[in-house]
């Protein structure tokens, strides 16, 4: 009996902590938020090597210097660094750029980012967080993950395969002496 209540608890953290991960990693997008993983040390102390930001999408128009954002730098490469400057274009006014710079950087960066380029600004962070999240998104570490979700279920529903028909007898039993009866007397009776 003690031995069942100390394994519903582990496994009842088991599997919050399975939801709690679920929800910083994609859950989070479920209310518009995108998730990505800092790589490098370019935007030290704000962001550290390896954590997790979470970045909310924002009108380019109300961009200001000293903002940090998140962008396109090419078809593969995202990157999180801070507005240096908003330089308007000199034909178009509908056209903005940003010139920007990652606070842990001696220059700014060369090209200027186009206002679609930016995907939103950094609302929060999780330290380490996103080390795990890189594992879990490449292989081998997602079929890791597959592997231990499937554990997880089969720890979960294991003690309720091998106890469900324990429990059913006690009851039998208590019942049959209950009544005065044995149950091979029902059988001869019937």
């Amino acid at each position: 009996m003690r031995i069942s209540k100390i394994w519903n608890g582990f496994t009842s953290i088991l599997v919050a902590l399975v939801v709690i991960l679920a929800v910083l990693l994609a859950g989070v997008r479920l209310v518009g938020l995108q998730v990505f993983t800092v790589l490098s040390g370019s935007m030290e102390p704000t962001y550290h090597t390896g954590s997790l930001i979470y970045v909310q999408d924002v009108d380019p128009y109300k961009i200001e210097a000293g903002q940090v954002i998140t962008f396109m730098l090419d078809e593969d490469t995202v990157a999180t660094h801070r507005v240096v400057e908003v330089v308007p274009d000199e034909n178009d006014p509908t056209v903005v750029r940003f010139r920007t710079k990652g606070d842990a950087n001696d220059a700014e960066d060369g090209s200027l980012v186009h206002y679609k380029n930016v995907i939103g600004s950094p609302i929060f962070s999780i330290p380490q967080l996103g080390y795990l999240a890189n594992y879990i998104q490449n292989p081998p570490g997602t079929y890791i993950a597959i592997s231990v979700g499937a554990i997880l279920l089969l720890l979960i529903m294991l003690p309720e395969l091998f106890s469900g028909d324990d429990e059913d007898k006690p009851k039998k039993r208590r019942k049959d002496e209950e009544g005065g009866r044995k149950p091979a007397e029902d059988a001869a009776e019937n």
